[in-house]
């Protein structure tokens, strides 16, 4: 029986949906044709690739285009041999060369900081949450330095295992620079108070931009360390041969300076360097005087931005000093100084006096709550930037009082060229040497030194009460 013209024309259209025709199935040869054909070149191309790589040392330079080319397309080595597989990276990322002040990490880029509150950022190798329980090993072509993390029972071929802790730093700026030295090398100060003194560095590695330091240079910066942590220990800075890959049994990596570091954690560390600093030193706190006693030190400059007329400048503190009672004036030139000469004149000082310069980083090592008054050559206020503030940030980490600065207006100098950069104007007066404004320094000490005596007052009213001296209090731990 016929079917009705309704299922014929369904059963017709089943049969076309499933048929396929001559032309369909041609194409589909064709696909398929070119696919093998795309994929053998594709395979020929990496295997020639790979042959280049293999040859390229042994072989004469290859035009720089070809090594590009063969570096950037560098195909993992499949090898049964794990220390075959540990990958070295630049250690300095120039790809955040442009920003590395910026919160990007140029150093080490691949791996993330560890971060807790209040504490710098930090890498501690082992750690699972670092490094996933390698160890971290560096390595010098002559050129670049490199990095890489390593199984610890599949280090590199060559590698030396330098056993102990070792502290590593990279810092943008120099470690010789005292405020600069100071704030690169704080935080391992903190780390290490954090983990109760247990264990000494056997060694540092110093690093700025990248770039391996082989000493501390400053004899400040050396001895504040000394005093922290021992002679022998910072006397131990790895200077790493480049005779292949060296690895850490344990390091701890700093690479942001305080970075992160919270106020109350800088303050206690600041508390540490100045009694360690003072234990180093021999210096014993002589027990407070019955009556008020202000100490007052002109710290002055020789060469850049020191005063014109030192002798002038003296007079005008020297008669402020004498309308306070119980004022004393001392006056004191750094570089005639050692450290612990600068440590004994800041212990022995309520308030500080100096041009802007490496010489108020010593501040430090007064009591708590002194003061500090700064000056600053022409063209630092309009030109400086942040840099200006570096002396209060000091004074509020260590919980000083910056009473403010004084910035030369100049008069009748020499102007910076028209047509001069922002910055080559800067240059143009940084280091100029500083005049003076008798009317405003007589009253500006004035007024600090009376806040000053009346501060002390207080802590003679307090001692009488409590029979404490807040200053007597100095725990290195």
């Amino acid at each position: 029986m016929p079917s009705p013209p309704s299922h014929r024309h369904a059963h017709r259209s089943l049969f076309k949906q499933r048929s396929f025709s001559p032309r369909s199935s041609s194409h589909a040869h064709k696909f398929f044709i070119n696919f093998l054909i795309i994929l053998t070149c594709v395979l020929l191309t990496l295997f020639h690739i790979q042959t280049l790589i293999k040859s390229s040392t042994s072989h004469p330079p290859w035009p720089p285009l070809i090594h590009n080319l063969i570096r950037d397309f560098e195909l993992p080595q499949l090898t049964t041999d794990a220390a075959d597989d540990v990958q070295f990276l630049p250690l300095k990322d120039r790809r955040l060369a442009k920003t590395a002040m910026e919160g990007n990490t140029w150093f080490m880029s691949s791996i993330n900081d560890t971060k807790e509150k209040g504490e710098a950022e930090y890498l501690r190798f082992p750690s699972e949450e670092t490094s996933a329980g390698r160890l971290l090993c560096v390595a010098w072509n002559g050129t670049i330095n490199y990095y890489a993390l390593a199984p610890a029972a599949a280090l590199p071929r060559n590698a030396k295992l330098l056993a102990g802790l070792t502290f590593i730093s990279d810092s943008y700026y120099s470690y010789d620079n005292l405020f600069h030295g100071l704030t690169a090398m704080s935080p391992f100060v903190a780390w290490h108070e954090r983990m109760g003194f247990a264990v000494e560095p056997a060694r540092w590695v110093l690093y700025q931009q990248g770039a391996v330091r082989s000493k501390l240079a400053s004899p400040w910066v050396r001895s504040l360390m000394e005093a922290t942590f021992g002679r022998a220990a910072i006397n131990r800075i790895e200077q790493l041969d480049g005779e292949g890959p060296s690895c850490f049994k344990e390091a701890v990596v700093f690479r942001h300076n305080q970075g992160s570091m919270g106020k109350e954690r800088k303050e206690k560390v600041y508390d540490l360097l100045r009694c360690k600093a003072r234990a180093y030193c021999n210096l014993t706190i002589a027990e407070a005087p019955a009556k008020a006693v202000i100490r007052l030190t002109l710290l002055l400059r020789t060469g850049t931005r020191s005063f014109k007329d030192d002798a002038a400048v003296i007079k005008i503190f020297q008669k402020e000093c004498g309308k306070v009672d119980g004022c004393k004036l001392k006056v004191a030139l750094p570089n005639n100084l050692t450290f612990c000469d600068q440590v004994k004149l800041m212990s022995e000082t309520d308030v500080l006096a100096s041009p802007h310069g490496a010489q108020l980083t010593n501040m430090f090592f007064m009591d708590k709550n002194s003061s500090i008054m700064e000056f600053f050559p022409r063209g630092w206020r309009e030109l400086a930037g942040v840099g200006q503030y570096v002396y209060r940030w000091v004074a509020d980490w260590s919980r000083m009082r910056h009473h403010g600065a004084w910035y030369d207006p100049g008069h009748g100098e020499r102007e910076c060229p028209i047509n001069a950069t922002a910055s080559s104007c800067f240059s143009f007066y940084k280091n100029s040497k500083l005049g003076h404004d008798e009317a405003f320094f007589s009253n500006w000490t004035a007024r600090v030194l009376g806040e000053m005596r009346l501060y002390k007052l207080d802590l003679l009213s307090m001692k009488s009460t409590t029979n404490e001296d807040e200053t007597q209090n100095c725990k290195c731990g």
